[in-house]
């Protein structure tokens, strides 16, 4: 009975598709983010602009520390994720172009619904739950004038909950819909990493065809320069539209817009 549940196991654990994917990834982000600053001078401006804070923010002790210690732990995380959940939720099995893209948009807005949930009621000061993660999540609101590398200054507790809740997706899903095309893993992947990364960029290009990506760099700023305001979400600004908790600079709960990169606040960076 056990070597036939360990079988059946097995067949479901694509180990050397995890690694693929794991690969693919790596390789389409650095060639991608090369071609992107070669090609577009609004994105080469912006990577000279971002780079150049994050090399005076890293002068700082408590800021260089954060950054150590968050990629000690990532080995961990990405280890646990393709090692042990991607593999029974990976297939290249033949699938409709509409159906990638289909599980593309679902898995990232599953995604975000959910992260929506936890930013809102967990990281923040709310009236449904009090914001029990309220002190981890500071960590990663000292910056109030966030540059890209500043969506990995964070406490490593709630890496792990980021993480979790995307894998987690992706996990849940699967077993709904069925394992995913190893393309829709890597471009949802990206995506998520990317989006992430680019709502924390330093960015002023708001010309066409640079209209969305402004927007939601501005939000998201928006959200730093007050621990008392919205734009929640992180895919997308749909679920701070649908709950009404956008925010256009004046905080939710009548934060200011401030710039200016924030002190170390009391707590002591992990």
């Amino acid at each position: 009975m056990h070597d036939a549940l360990l079988t059946g196991v097995l067949a479901h654990y694509h180990w050397q598709l995890s690694i693929m994917a794991g690969a693919a990834i790596m390789a389409f982000t650095l060639v991608g983010k090369r071609l992107a600053i070669m090609i577009v001078p609004a994105f080469a401006r912006a990577s000279r602009i971002n780079q150049a804070a994050f090399r005076e923010k890293m002068a700082k002790a408590y800021y260089a520390k954060n950054h150590a210690w968050n990629r000690k732990w990532a080995v961990l995380y990405l280890a646990v994720i393709f090692g042990l959940i991607l593999p029974f939720c990976i297939t290249v099995e033949a699938q409709a172009w509409w159906q990638v893209i289909r599980d593309i948009v679902v898995i990232l807005m599953f995604y975000d619904f959910f992260y929506y949930l936890t930013h809102r009621f967990l990281f923040h000061d709310s009236a449904l739950l009090g914001g029990p993660l309220l002190s981890i999540h500071a960590v990663h609101h000292r910056q109030h004038n966030p540059c890209r590398m500043d969506s990995s200054y964070i406490h490593p507790v709630e890496v792990a909950i980021g993480l979790g809740l995307y894998i987690a997706s992706i996990l849940v899903l699967s077993l709904l819909m069925g394992p995913f095309h190893i393309v829709t893993i890597v471009v949802t992947w990206i995506a998520f990493m990317e989006i992430n990364l680019h709502n924390h960029d330093l960015w002023d290009a708001d010309h066409f065809p640079f209209g969305y990506l402004n927007t939601m760099s501005r939000m998201h700023h928006n959200h730093h320069a007050s621990f008392n305001g919205g734009n929640f979400a992180t895919i997308s600004l749909l679920y701070d539209w649908l709950f009404g908790t956008l925010d256009y600079g004046q905080g939710e709960r009548g934060g200011k817009n401030v710039a200016n990169d924030g002190a170390p606040a009391p707590e002591a960076a992990p």
